[in-house]
């Protein structure tokens, strides 16, 4: 019983994080400016790799594969949040045209 629950829980959380995954996907293809598609991205990616991996970690069970993908998902929210900031801070401060985007959004 207790693994059909385990299994159920993990499957849940994968089909989740797929979903979630491909909903980030489909963000990138519709925003039109680069700073709103590396949003998208950026946000599907920390939500889709935790449910993502969160699911591994229940079909794992307690073991020291469990701690490894714990470990992933401690360094990719590390890291993701850092690279995509300042890939964004990049974007500002080399397009030429972002004063006339931030004019568009603020009409």
């Amino acid at each position: 019983m207790i693994a059909w629950l385990q299994f159920i829980l993990g499957a849940l959380l994968i089909t989740a994080g797929v979903v979630v995954l491909a909903l980030s996907l489909f963000g990138v293809y519709r925003f039109n400016y680069v700073l709103n598609r590396m949003h998208a991205a950026a946000m599907g990616d920390t939500l889709g790799i935790l449910l993502v991996l969160g699911g591994l970690i229940v079909f794992s069970g307690f073991s020291a594969l469990s701690l490894k993908l714990l470990l992933t998902i401690v360094m990719l929210w590390l890291t993701s949040p850092v690279s995509s900031h300042l890939i964004g801070r990049l974007e500002v401060h080399i397009n030429e045209k972002i004063d006339k985007h931030l004019k568009e959004v603020n009409h």
